[in-house]
């Protein structure tokens, strides 16, 4: 194989191992996150039932930012792919 095209190719992979690891790194977070959310909501709401209009609204809204992170992951391995 020629150097040149020995070169291209492991730049393609270089750019597929960080591909995979933004997305893989990156959705550990909010996974964890929203896990640890849903597990004090409803511990809450065991503690409190009649709260739980308001604690879920809070906990729809915090998940709703966690998963905003691994979005944010998503574009950025889309722009390592595509640029």
């Amino acid at each position: 194989m020629e150097p040149v095209a020995q070169e291209a190719l492991s730049a393609l992979l270089y750019k597929d191992l960080a591909m995979a690891l933004v997305m893989g790194i990156g959705a550990i977070g909010p996974g964890i996150g929203i896990g640890l959310i849903g597990a004090k909501a409803m511990e809450a709401i065991g503690r409190n039932p009649e709260a739980t209009g308001k604690i879920q609204t809070y906990m729809i809204l915090s998940i709703a930012f966690a998963e905003a992170i691994a979005i944010y992951c998503l574009v950025i391995s889309l722009i390592i792919k595509f640029v």
